[in-house]
């Protein structure tokens, strides 16, 4: 074995665990980790997760609101980008579902059109309209946007 964890004992790893949860939003899997490397047990870590859910420490469907709502708002992320994401921290596919709803359409139609507009913007020095197309549509594509909706913006933008 590399190295040697340490057990800080379940009081220190619980007052540790109840203030990385108070700081911001966590997922179950994020915590299950943090309490594996303090040094506990399957059963002292399991425990412990259900105590911090029973106390309103630990929501996943709070979590993954709060996860949609951030990654849209602040980086502008497409509907399947925050999907991947959400689903590579674990989180229960209802939770991803219900948080996913959460984005209103009208604003979510409204920040992809913004974003392709900027990034026309950038494109303008861009003649071959192909290409200017295809870098358009790629770039909408890497922020996770659907594709029927890039399709729209594409065909109706790229001038």
């Amino acid at each position: 074995m590399p190295f040697e964890v340490k057990n800080i004992g379940i009081e220190k790893a619980l007052q540790k665990i109840k203030h990385f949860c108070a700081y911001q939003e966590r997922n179950h899997y994020e915590v299950k980790q943090k309490l594996y490397g303090f040094g506990l047990y399957k059963n002292e870590v399991e425990h412990m997760l259900s105590q911090l859910i029973e106390e309103n420490y630990l929501n996943e469907e709070r979590f993954a609101i709060a996860f949609v709502g951030g990654k849209f708002r602040i980086k502008q992320w497409g509907k399947i980008k925050i999907k991947y994401e959400l689903q590579q921290k674990k989180i229960s596919p209802y939770c991803i579902k219900k948080a996913l709803a959460a984005i209103d359409d009208e604003d979510y139609e409204a920040t992809l059109a913004k974003i392709a507009a900027t990034k026309l913007q950038e494109l303008k020095s861009e003649k071959n309209i192909f290409i200017k197309k295809k870098k358009l549509q790629n770039y909408l594509v890497s922020k996770g946007y659907e594709f029927n909706l890039i399709n729209k913006i594409v065909s109706g933008n790229a001038h």
